[in-house]
């Protein structure tokens, strides 16, 4: 079993992901003992942003940093028992909203895979990049 960036760049659909969180310094810590839970956009959900987008938050590491810790749970948080949360305080700080009704939602977006384990945490895969409240 692999940790948490390993299996992301092993699993091939996180590139954008894996080069955001190499931006932003994160590699060492999701690498690290955890436990984490990380609800992962795939390359597909970084595409839905608008147009440059992830080219202007890979050159601004603190922004970058705050919407990739706005997606990681401390803890391992198994399907079974996200979809029996309301909320879920980030190591960003705010609370992800979570809804589960018939699919289950991480603010806006959807989970599509679900339990994901790594050494270190566990990953739940999500089709949308969900992004902090501004402050």
């Amino acid at each position: 079993m692999e940790n948490m960036v390993e299996t992301a760049i092993h699993a091939g659909s996180f590139k954008t992901l894996v080069t955001a969180v190499q931006a932003a310094g994160l590699v060492e810590t999701l690498s690290g003992p955890g436990p984490f839970t990380v609800f992962a956009p795939t390359d597909a959900a970084f595409a839905k942003l608008p147009k440059g987008t992830v080219e202007s938050l890979l050159k601004d590491k603190s922004k970058l940093t705050g919407i990739l810790t706005y997606h990681v749970v401390p803890g391992k948080v198994m399907a079974a028992d996200v979809v029996k949360l309301h909320s879920a305080k980030t190591v960003q700080g705010q609370n992800l909203t979570v809804t589960s009704n018939g699919d289950v939602r991480i603010d806006a977006a959807k989970v599509i895979k679900t339990d994901i384990l790594c050494t270190n945490g566990v990953i739940h895969v999500i089709d949308s990049v969900v992004l902090p409240k501004e402050s």
